[in-house]
């Protein structure tokens, strides 16, 4: 296999091997796009686009189109139902990795070749050992990642279509690599029944506390489920540990028989330890105390993933929280070289191999209103919806002129059939590694709410409610996360907040006091923009609505969405809810609602 050789002198030579990649990024990215174009020329979907062959690099920006997904699904679909690999791709197509699904419904099915999933195996290395050499100890103990996978779904060609990570944690690399030196047993892992999973992993971790140091999940939103489910099963993993019995409901067979070299002997001083710990009503830094040796949490909690930064640093006790990488279903972006940076402050050097990377301009705050683009080759048009105007837009800009302080959505070419493709995501440039630029990850510029002209994206939606927040936070109240949806039930219709809220003490309910309440909605309507304000001042949308549920209840969601096909390991809970079962699961556990005052504007 080609990708063992590169990853041990990655092992041996990792740093080193960074540094070359960043201070030869101009050049890395040009020799990357000639060898896509000179390989894949040729297919179908290429050929269309240069006329007599002539397919250099200035021929590709001037003629080949910025896509969507929509736009290269039916190719797509093509593959998958057996057609040719050639039709995007000169190499094989070896496999899909399917997105995540839930930040815009349906999973895409992304395509993959054995060279374009080994490059990606690459990454965990980096990451780790960029950890290593910032964070001292952590090469002198284990590491508690709670992975999960999901299943694999065969698509008619008989292509495998999968999560990038459950791809991942089944090869060799990763069993004899990364997990060697992780708490859970990999059958644990590797086990579909998610809540059996997540006890073993949770009892591993536990019966290893002074081995562990370092906590860890692919997001922040897993971790936050991770502490929920032992705030429901702390007793039974005590009486486990006490006994030294796996519970009998644990039926998973690769599970018990892990199990069984793990929980090997009654251990009741441990058990009578973590009781007591558990047993406290605050659970302010129980992580800290439940492991004591640990250096770091790391996870990604950046973009959508930073509105759980307040809790993980509640239960974290002071413990750095490290968002390690960024990356997308199609591509991976960068990483970060500075992993004990404070969350907010985050910014991620881009990796000049793993993609040939363009930046398309977007709103000077990263937010404003999703657009709809024309775009072909070095020009685009903008259509606005609120006037008749037509508005040139700025054209892409490659990897080497990118300015500081600008926001660009991303462009990738793959290794695997994606040709100049958006990926959604926006990023602000922070600065430059040698000569890779570094920037921080803005959440996704979509519109998550629509009533009539008015579109809401979800950075407008995050900066809105991060304002209004502040006013809770005095009063000892935590926001822990939040969804909504337009409800057009009625006329006019209305945006609805949903706000899960507990005491930094305990998971007890807040007092609600409706003048607190009304007053947070009414700064997030002070935040949205001239058209939301002008429509709601004339009528068209009536006053916002919060509406708080109890603890517990974004956990149901979570359920209900992993019962549909998303995955628990890179779940991400929408900013926007589309369906009406989701909404219904909210209003189950609502415990008060609260309006705007009728005239605000």
């Amino acid at each position: 296999m080609a990708g063992e050789k590169e990853i041990k002198e990655i092992y041996d030579n990792g740093m080193k091997i960074l540094e070359e990649l960043t201070s030869k990024a101009y050049e890395i990215q040009e020799q990357m796009l000639e060898e896509i174009l000179i390989r894949n020329a040729g297919t179908e979907y290429l050929s269309r686009f240069f006329v007599h062959g002539q397919n250099h690099k200035q021929n590709f920006k001037a003629n080949v189109p910025i896509v969507t997904y929509e736009d290269i699904k039916p190719y797509i679909d093509r593959i998958a139902n057996g057609e040719t690999s050639s039709i995007l791709f000169a190499d094989p197509i070896t496999q899909f990795i399917q997105s995540t699904g839930t930040s815009e419904g349906k999973p895409k099915l992304i395509p993959m070749t054995a060279e374009s999933f080994e490059k990606r195996m690459v990454k965990p290395l980096l990451v780790d050992l960029v950890m290593k050499k910032c964070i001292s100890g952590l090469d002198q103990g284990k590491s508690f990642y709670l992975f999960f996978v999901k299943p694999e779904m065969e698509t008619p060609s008989g292509l495998m279509a999968s999560l990038y990570t459950t791809s991942y944690f089944k090869t060799q690399i990763f069993k004899n690599g990364l997990a060697k030196f992780c708490t859970s047993p990999i059958d644990t892992i590797l086990c579909l029944d998610n809540k059996q999973s997540m006890y073993c992993q949770l009892l591993t971790g536990l019966l290893l506390r002074d081995e562990v140091v370092r906590i860890g999940s692919s997001f922040a939103s897993v971790l936050a489920r991770s502490i929920k489910f032992l705030e429901d099963y702390w007793k039974e993993l005590c009486s486990n540990i006490r006994t030294g019995f796996l519970s009998d409901w644990i039926a998973d067979p690769a599970c018990r028989n892990a199990m069984s070299s793990i929980l090997t002997r009654p251990e009741p001083e441990l058990a009578d330890l973590i009781q007591q710990i558990c047993e406290d009503k605050s659970w302010e830094g129980i992580i800290k105390e439940l492991w004591p040796e640990v250096k770091c949490i790391s996870s990604i909690v950046t973009g959508s993933m930073s509105q759980y930064i307040p809790l993980l640093e509640f239960y974290g006790g002071g413990i750095p929280l490290v968002s390690p990488n960024c990356g997308s279903s199609e591509a991976c972006f960068g990483i970060n070289l500075e992993p004990l940076s404070k969350p907010f402050d985050v910014s991620y050097t881009i990796l000049p191999n793993m993609a040939y990377f363009e930046f398309l301009p977007v709103n000077n705050d990263g937010g404003g209103k999703s657009r709809e683009f024309k775009l072909r080759g070095a020009s685009a048009t903008e259509s606005s919806e609120s006037t008749n105007e037509t508005t040139t837009v700025n054209k892409p800009v490659d990897l080497a002129n990118v300015k500081i302080g600008r926001y660009y959505e991303v462009v990738v070419t793959t290794l695997a059939g994606l040709y100049r493709y958006r990926v959604g995501d926006v990023l602000k440039v922070t600065g430059f590694y040698n000569k890779s630029p570094q920037f921080q990850f803005v959440e996704r510029q979509n519109v998550v709410l629509s009533i009539d002209l008015d579109k809401t994206t979800e950075v407008d939606l995050s900066k809105a409610i991060t304002k209004a927040k502040l006013v809770l936070e005095p009063l000892g109240i935590m926001l822990t996360t939040y969804s909504s949806y337009a409800d057009t039930s009625l006329t006019p219709g209305r945006y609805v907040l949903f706000w899960e809220l507990k005491m930094k003490g305990s998971n007890d309910l807040p007092k609600l006091d409706a003048k607190i309440m009304e007053e947070c909605c009414g700064i997030v309507e002070e935040s949205f923009d001239f058209t939301y304000k002008s429509l709601r001042k004339g009528g068209v949308i009536s006053a916002l609505e919060l509406r708080v549920v109890k603890h517990g209840t974004f956990d149901e969601l979570m359920d209900f969405y992993v019962s549909k096909g998303a995955s628990i390991s890179q779940y991400k809970p929408p900013s926007c809810l589309k369906s009406e079962e989701a909404v219904k699961i909210l209003n189950l556990g609502m415990v008060g609602t609260f309006f705007s005052p009728k005239t605000m504007f």
